[in-house]
């Protein structure tokens, strides 16, 4: 995986593009992925969003829907009720995202939650 080499002026340093480091740019965030990860199961509202996510507050909630919408990972939905509530679901790009999560999912069996348990005795 060979970065690709990048110059940029007006006062940016040259650097090369990887595509890890540029992926992790647009999604490694925690609260990106965490929802990355809720909206995988199902599309779901911004209140159940919040309640799954578990620890986010609702104006970060909101920062990051609104971002991964404006980076096409997640369409915002306004459903027809009243009164309207918007649905959050997965774009193509945003589900592409599963085996990066299930990768996550894997790591984490492995090495976090056994450091977690340990912890805890």
């Amino acid at each position: 995986m060979a970065p690709i080499p990048v110059k940029k002026t007006d006062s940016i340093e040259e650097h090369e593009l990887c595509p890890v480091v540029e992926s992790v740019r647009k999604v490694g965030n925690e609260w990106r992925l965490i929802v990355v990860r809720y909206l995988l199961d199902r599309p779901m509202r911004f209140n159940e969003i919040l309640r799954v996510a578990g620890g986010v507050d609702a104006k970060t909630l909101s920062r990051v829907l609104k971002y991964l919408a404006s980076e096409g990972i997640l369409r915002r939905d306004v459903l027809s009720t009243q009164p309207f509530t918007v649905q959050y679901e997965l774009t193509q790009k945003g589900k592409q995202l599963r085996p990066v999560i299930e990768s996550l999912r894997l790591w984490g069996n492995n090495w976090v939650l056994p450091a977690i348990s340990a912890e805890r005795k």
